[in-house]
C-alpha cells in the first residue's frame, strides 16, 4: 500500500461510530452492501481485523481502535479546515491535545486545563484518559501535547519527556452524612472498622494510605479499590464507603458528591505533574495551565 484511501477510511469511522453497517450506510446515503464491499477492500489493503462481530453489532479490534484515534484526528482537522474556508474572518483555532492519568482527580484536572480555553487564540481541547504508560507513547509520536498525572514519568520508558511539578495537597478523608454518622468518634480513630473505598494500586498515592494507616493503627474495612477516581468517588457517593480526596478539591468535593469531610490528613501528600516534551514550558495553553496551578490551585 503506497497511499491511504481516504474514502474507506470514511467509511470504516463512519461504522465505528454507528456501531453497525446498516447505520452507517443511512448517514453515508449508500447502500450496506457497498460500504460492506469497501470495508472489506480497506482491510484487505491494511492486511489487519478492524472489527468482530457480536451478536448483531461490530466491535472494533484493538487494532480498529488505534486506527479510529487517527482517524478522528484526520477528520476533525478537515472539518477545521472546511470552517476557516467558509468564514476567512475566522481565527485560527489552536488543538491542544492533553492526556489525563486515570488515577488523577477529574475535578483538579478541570480546573487546571481551564484557563487554556480562555487564551485570546481560540483553542479547541481534546481529552484523553488512560494508564500512564498508554499517555507516554501518545506523546512521544506527539499525539499529545501534555499529560497531567500523579507521579513523574516512568524511567524505565525509553521516551523524551520532562516532569513539571505543578503542586502537592494533602488529603482528606470522606463520607456521606449518613455513614458518618454510623462511625466512632475522633479522627482517624473513626475509620477503625469503617468501609473504606482505596485509590487502586496505579495510584502514586496508594501505597502511602496503606503506610498511613498501619502506622496510625487504623484498621478500615476495605470494600473495593479503584484504577478511576471519579468512579471511587460516585462510589463514595453512594454510601458504599468512606474515601480520599485531595485537600485542595475539598469544598467541590463535598459539594459535587454530597459528603462530608472526615479529617485531614496534612502528612499524607499527593502530587501532580505536568508531563511534556519541552524542557521549558512555552506552549501558551501549557504555560496558562501552569500559571493556574502555580497561583491558585496548590497556592
Amino acid at each position: 500500500m503506497s497511499t491511504l484511501n481516504f474514502k474507506h477510511l470514511r467509511y470504516f469511522w463512519m461504522v465505528a461510530k454507528t456501531g453497525s453497517i446498516a447505520k452507517a450506510a443511512t448517514q453515508l446515503h449508500l447502500t450496506p452492501q457497498s460500504i460492506s464491499g469497501q470495508l472489506s477492500e480497506f482491510a484487505d489493503t491494511l492486511g489487519v481485523e478492524l472489527f468482530r462481530r457480536v451478536g448483531r453489532n461490530l466491535e472494533l479490534t484493538d487494532t480498529g481502535r488505534r486506527i479510529l484515534s487517527y482517524a478522528e484526528d484526520i477528520f476533525s482537522t478537515g472539518d477545521e479546515l472546511l470552517e476557516v474556508v467558509r468564514d476567512s474572518s475566522l481565527k485560527t483555532t489552536i488543538t491542544y491535545r492533553v492526556g489525563c492519568a486515570d488515577s488523577v482527580s477529574k475535578l483538579i484536572a478541570c480546573r487546571l486545563v481551564e484557563p487554556a480555553l480562555r487564551l485570546d487564540e481560540p483553542v479547541k481541547l481534546v481529552c484523553r484518559e488512560g494508564r500512564l504508560a498508554s499517555l507516554v507513547a501518545d506523546l512521544a509520536v506527539h499525539r499529545l501535547d501534555l499529560i497531567i498525572a500523579d507521579r513523574p514519568m516512568p524511567s524505565h520508558l525509553s521516551v523524551r519527556g520532562y516532569n513539571h511539578l505543578l503542586g502537592e495537597s494533602g488529603m482528606t478523608v470522606f463520607a456521606t452524612a449518613g455513614l458518618a454518622e454510623t462511625l466512632a468518634p475522633g479522627f482517624p480513630q473513626c475509620l477503625n472498622g469503617a468501609p473504606m473505598l482505596l485509590p487502586g494500586e496505579d495510584f502514586a498515592i496508594h501505597q502511602r494510605v496503606l503506610q498511613w494507616l498501619e502506622k496510625h493503627q487504623v484498621y478500615p474495612k476495605v470494600v473495593g479499590e479503584f484504577d478511576d477516581s471519579a468512579m471511587m468517588k460516585a462510589f463514595g457517593q453512594s454510601g458504599a464507603g468512606v474515601f480520599f480526596a485531595p485537600t485542595v478539591i475539598a469544598a467541590q468535593v463535598c459539594d459535587q458528591y454530597r459528603v462530608v469531610a472526615l479529617g485531614q490528613v496534612a502528612s499524607l501528600v499527593e502530587q501532580v505533574y505536568a508531563i511534556t516534551t519541552e524542557r521549558r514550558l512555552s506552549h501558551p495553553a501549557t504555560v496558562a495551565i501552569s500559571k493556574m496551578a502555580r497561583d491558585r490551585l496548590f497556592v
